[in-house]
């Protein structure tokens, strides 16, 4: 049988390590390269075309999200799955809008890592089953109750974790490389999903959802 051939991205050290010696356990699976930066990884999938790169999003200063990208522009044969401690589905969509195939939290379990594999090799895409229950969550609170930060996009959650850490309007939309004006839609638009009245509920909302 023919192994599933993974490049490994990831700037931490021991985590590539751990999923290395896993993988290589089973016979189904031979990780044939491993990396801590999305450059680097680009240039080993166009070099060695592995059948599937475990991405993860939180690295710099080239993140998951472009790494994706980059990884798709040189070898496009390889299927990705991201990767990331973060379980909100605005990542997992963002990752499939980049062209990802699937999305596993650092939650998952040994198994279900495994199993996105096989399930993103042969074509079919993958949500692990902790999104997946919030997702569903939300649906139901979509008939009724209280938000959370799920409702929010990925650029919402990361204006949220700035107002948070106190900076202005005008200091985010530098941090993000946006105007002011779109930064105060953001603000306008988190408060109206969230049904809070001003920052100062925002901030205590973030505390209380453990953001």
């Amino acid at each position: 049988m023919e192994k599933i051939t993974i490049l490994l991205v990831d700037d931490h050290k021991l985590i590539r390590e751990s999923w290395s010696y896993i993988l290589n356990s089973d016979p189904r699976f031979l990780v044939i390269g491993e990396t801590s930066n999305a450059d680097e990884a680009a240039e080993i999938a166009k070099d060695k075309r592995p059948k599937i790169v475990l991405m993860d999003i939180n690295m710099s200063p080239v993140n998951g999200f472009e790494g994706t990208k980059l990884v798709r522009k040189f070898s496009p044969g390889s299927k990705i799955i991201g990767i990331s401690m973060h379980s909100m589905p605005a990542y997992a969509r963002r990752m499939l809008q980049m062209g990802a195939m699937g999305y596993v939290t650092k939650n998952s379990s040994k198994d279900e890592l495994m199993a996105s594999i096989v399930e993103v090799n042969n074509g079919k895409k993958y949500i692990c089953d902790e999104v997946k229950n919030i997702l569903a969550h939300q649906e139901l609170e979509d008939e009724g109750g209280p938000p959370d930060m799920n409702v929010l996009s990925r650029r919402q959650i990361d204006v949220v974790k700035l107002i948070k850490e106190g900076l202005t309007s005008k200091e985010i939309a530098l941090q993000l490389d946006i105007t002011v004006k779109t930064v105060e839609v953001h603000r306008y638009n988190i408060l109206n999903k969230l049904n809070l009245k001003n920052t100062a509920a925002l901030v205590s909302f973030t505390i209380a959802q453990g953001l």
